[in-house]
Parts: C-alpha cells; sequence; structure tokens
C-alpha cells in the first residue's frame, strides 16, 4: 500500500499572523512540523518531530494572537477551535478572566497507506484499543482505519473534538465513506456514542479519546451489540489502563480477592490478590511507542490475566522500516510492581479456606525473578511434569482444555472416576456435598474447587496442582499444614489413627485446630522437642 501525505499546510499558513508565517517558511521542513506555539509574552516557538526552534526574538504580543483569531472560528466548551473542511486544530490557553493568553496550533495530516501494519486487526472484526503517549499517531491510524473499514462496512465516527474528520459540517475527505456525529459538549460523547448505535445502524464505530467512566460504560454497551469499536483511550500501556479506576473496565476490570493467612501462606503469596473481572470490552489492544513501532495484544483477556498472575504474556512486536517493510517479532512486556494490589490500596472483606478441599481462588505470585520468567516463558514446553488424570465435575472441559494448552501441562481428562488421582469441581457444586464428592474425600483424593467457570480459575487451579509457581518445597509451617489435613483425608477414608511428625508448639497448635474443625479429635504426644500430635477419629 502506498503511502501519502496530505496536510493542507497552505491552509494553515494563510491563518497564521504574517511575522509567523514568514519565519516558519524560514525554517522550512514543514513535513515533520508536529505545533507551533504562541504564548502571550514568550517567544514563539515551532516544534518538530526531534526539535525546536525559536521563531522570532520578538515575544508573542496580544495583536499576534488577535489576528490569528480573527481567522478562526468560535472555540468549543474544551478550548479547540479548526479551519473549515481540514485537519488542523488550534487549542487555547485562557486566564481567570476567560481572556485567550496563548495558542498551540496543531498541525493535523492525513496519512494514507500507514493502516497496513494493523489491517489484519482492524479486518478480523474484532473490537481494537489503541493507546500510547501523544503525538505519536493515534488520530491518525484511526483515521485511516476509518477510512479503510468504510470501504466494506456501515463506519460511523463519534468526533468529539473534530479531529478525526475536520473542522465544519463536512468531514474531511481523509474519513472515506464513513459518516461522522459531532459532539456539541465533550460531556456528552457517550450519549452520542449510544445514538449512533440506535440511530444509525453502524456495523463499526470509530471513538477517540475515551477518557470518562461513563464513555467506557457507553463502550461495554455498544460492543455487548456486536458492533466493531475502534477507538483509542488515555494511557500509554496494557498496565498503565489496569491501573486506572476509570478506564480498566475497557480490558475487563480488576477485582480483588482476600485469602486467609494459611491460604496465603501456603501459596507463598500476600493476602490480597487480583484477577480480571469479567470479559474486555476491546478484544486486541495496540501500544504505539513510536510511529514505526507498536506492541499488539492480540487477546487481551489472556495477557491481563497472565500480568495478574506476574506471568507476563509474550506480545507481538511491528516495526516498519525506512525501506517500509513490517516486521514481526516477540515482545516480552517487563513486569511493574505498580500492578501489585498493595499499592492500589485495595480493602475487602477476608476469604474462609475450607478444610476438605483446595479452594482456587485469585492470582498469585510466582516467586521468582524477572530473569527467570523470561526463561520460564521460552522454555516452558520442556518442564518434564508428570501427566495427572484429573475428573471434571460440572466445569467446561473445553475451557479446561484450553487452559491446559495455555500453560503446556499434561493434564488427562478422565471419564472413569476410579482413574482420576483428583476433582475439580465448581462451589456451587461443593456446597452441595453430591456422592461423587465424598466418595472422593473417603479415598482421599485431592479436590479442587473452582469459584466460577473462567479460563483464570482454570489456569489458577493447573498452576496449584502442577506446582508451577517456581516453588519446589512449601515452608514448614504450609507442610505440615498440608501434612494434618492428609491426614484428615486418610482417617475420613477409614484409618483410625495418625501420627504427625514433631512439630515446635506454635504448629502443633494449628494443627489441632485443624481437627477439631474436622470433628475429630487430636492429642500431642511425647517431649519436647519430639512432641507431636495424633489426629483420630470422634468416637
Amino acid at each position: 500500500m502506498d503511502k501519502r501525505i496530505t496536510d493542507d499546510f497552505e491552509v494553515l499558513r494563510n491563518v497564521l499572523p504574517p511575522r509567523i508565517r514568514d519565519a516558519v517558511d524560514e525554517v522550512g521542513n514543514t513535513s515533520q512540523l508536529l505545533e507551533i506555539v504562541l504564548d502571550l509574552g514568550r517567544t514563539p516557538a515551532a516544534r518538530y518531530i526531534d526539535s525546536e526552534y525559536l521563531l522570532s526574538d520578538r515575544e508573542v504580543t496580544e495583536e499576534d494572537l488577535r489576528q490569528l483569531l480573527d481567522e478562526l472560528g468560535e472555540f468549543d466548551d474544551d478550548n479547540r477551535a479548526g479551519i473549515e473542511r481540514s485537519l488542523h486544530r488550534i487549542s487555547a490557553i485562557r486566564n481567570r478572566r476567560g481572556k485567550i493568553v496563548g495558542l498551540t496550533v496543531r498541525i493535523g495530516r492525513a496519512v494514507y497507506g500507514t493502516i497496513d501494519i494493523i489491517a489484519d486487526l482492524i479486518e478480523t472484526g474484532h473490537s481494537v484499543l489503541i493507546v500510547g503517549p501523544p503525538g505519536v499517531g493515534k488520530t491518525t491510524l484511526l483515521r485511516e482505519a476509518a477510512r479503510v473499514r468504510a470501504t466494506r462496512k456501515r463506519v460511523v465516527i463519534v468526533d468529539t473534538s473534530n479531529e478525526i474528520g475536520g473542522d465544519g459540517d463536512i468531514p474531511h475527505e481523509a474519513v472515506g465513506k464513513a459518516r461522522r456525529m459531532q459532539v456539541s459538549q465533550p460531556d456528552r460523547q457517550h450519549e452520542v456514542m449510544i445514538e449512533a448505535v440506535e440511530n444509525h445502524n453502524p456495523e463499526v464505530i470509530v471513538i477517540d479519546e475515551i477518557g470518562r467512566e461513563l464513555e467506557a460504560q457507553a463502550a461495554r454497551t455498544i460492543a455487548e451489540r456486536g458492533v466493531q469499536l475502534i477507538g483509542t483511550a488515555h494511557g500509554n500501556s496494557l498496565e498503565n489502563l489496569m491501573l486506572n479506576p476509570t478506564l480498566s473496565d475497557l480490558i475487563g476490570g480488576i477485582e480483588s480477592v482476600t485469602l486467609s493467612d494459611d491460604e496465603a501462606r501456603r501459596r507463598g503469596t500476600q493476602k490480597v490478590v487480583l484477577e480480571r473481572r469479567t470479559a474486555p470490552t476491546f478484544d486486541i489492544m495496540i501500544e504505539i511507542q513510536a510511529r514505526d513501532r507498536l506492541v499488539v495484544h492480540v487477546d487481551v483477556a489472556t495477557a491481563v490475566d497472565a500480568i495478574l498472575r506476574n506471568r507476563p504474556q509474550p506480545a507481538e512486536l511491528r516495526e516498519r522500516d525506512s525501506t517500509g517493510v513490517i516486521h514481526v517479532n516477540v515482545y516480552i512486556p517487563e513486569a511493574d510492581s505498580r500492578s501489585s494490589p498493595a499499592r492500589l490500596g485495595v480493602q475487602l472483606q477476608g476469604a474462609r479456606r475450607d478444610l476438605n478441599a483446595h479452594h482456587v481462588r485469585g492470582t498469585r505470585e510466582n516467586g521468582i525473578t524477572r530473569d527467570q520468567m523470561r526463561d520460564d516463558l521460552a522454555q516452558f514446553g520442556r518442564r518434564d511434569l508428570s501427566p495427572v488424570s484429573v475428573y471434571a465435575y460440572g466445569v467446561a472441559r473445553n475451557r479446561l482444555e484450553q487452559a491446559a494448552r495455555r500453560l503446556n501441562v499434561p493434564l488427562v481428562l478422565t471419564d472413569d472416576f476410579s482413574d482420576a488421582q483428583a476433582i475439580v469441581t465448581l462451589k456451587t457444586h461443593y456446597r452441595r456435598r453430591p456422592r461423587l464428592i465424598t466418595d472422593g474425600e473417603k479415598r482421599g483424593m485431592s479436590i479442587y474447587v473452582l469459584r466460577a467457570n473462567t479460563v483464570t480459575q482454570m489456569e489458577n487451579f493447573l498452576v496449584d496442582l502442577f506446582r508451577l509457581n517456581g516453588r519446589k518445597d512449601l515452608d514448614p509451617f504450609g507442610q505440615a499444614l498440608q501434612e494434618a489435613e492428609q491426614a484428615i483425608r486418610r482417617i475420613r477414608a477409614g484409618e483410625d489413627f495418625i501420627d504427625l511428625k514433631p512439630q515446635v508448639s506454635q504448629i502443633r497448635k494449628r494443627q489441632h485446630q485443624l481437627a477439631r474443625q474436622a470433628h475429630m479429635h487430636s492429642a500431642s504426644v511425647g517431649d519436647e522437642p519430639r512432641r507431636y500430635v495424633t489426629i483420630f477419629r470422634d468416637a
């Protein structure tokens, strides 16, 4: 696809004050010009992609500002104005009395042919979210995506600041056949988004600058109606969006689960863990790092879950070289400690761990370094893991198999209960205590309980089952509690008593508590330091 740039710079040049216009002509290189800054009482400046030039030694005067304002229309509520049928944007800075004391003249360009780097993602029909710092070309990419999709689909652009379709009632030719709905006031963007779906029957909606909670909610409503969304949001990366409480719903939202002290010790993690709340509004996310360098998360749900497990998911790195050739490589995001629940200040109600089963809660820290994570991702297929036969009771087998493939673990789902080494079920089924569960407990089988039929919960179950969290051994406290739990299961299966290993008094006290909660008797036997606990069935 040939690349062609249209910037209508001559239209903008004609409205500039004469001395500013002459200075810009003298500097030249307008194809690389980003914006012109005019602040009252300061020297004017022209900002280019990689440099900045002073346009004059004379300070900007009120007359300079007035000359430019006379050529423009009225400023909207967001202090932005434009030039009829062009993509240029002029933004105002006002003093306390509302008087304009500064102007930022942003050069708008229609860049045709740039969509090829993400064309395959746009054409899938999945919703695509674009993020990145200011000035890297998010709106330019969005405009070109609208034009390309409009050749085969019904496309409506919700243009809050007229950046996509330009100023005036007639949209710029760069949007092609796409229709454009303007927004009278920025805080009405969410209403116009819903109006576009209800009134104009679009197949694709293009939105620029999703920045408020109501807009995020409107985006979810639109996506749930089967309309493809292509939009931009305030943020630089996926993790940055996860930490934004206003916009995190775009990528599924984050909720926290509080573990009991024993469960946290057993897992070797902190008490508060995070997991994704629901399905993301956007299926694909594109991080623009530079004009020709993008990081693509082709499955946002998987990427979010991986970050919350502190096992960053490899993404796609797409780069366009100077000859226009696109290169696709593997990109492993860096872990960010800011995603820690403690950093977010989450405070929720505690969760109680049942003694009779392993309750799969949220996510966990894996206790390994960043370099080890990288090696782990690269060499995961070479783990020496033994197959484990599992009986799935009330759990979606297709999702469980999907989770096993994603983690590359040798899970064997069996239909024969007698061949199973473990049982996995849902909390709702476990509470009803069906015969299959009670039979499994009598046999001393491990029973894993999921809160929901989600891939996240299933992956956490597999991490527990195959001990993938990077910790080969439990701490002594965790080992002692696990030994007591195993003893309780063996007694339920028919044994009269079990002698546990010698432990210190604090651990023995906790083992007695486990026995009482299981309605069994226990006693401490022997002398220190070889004193141990015996657990026996209720007489």
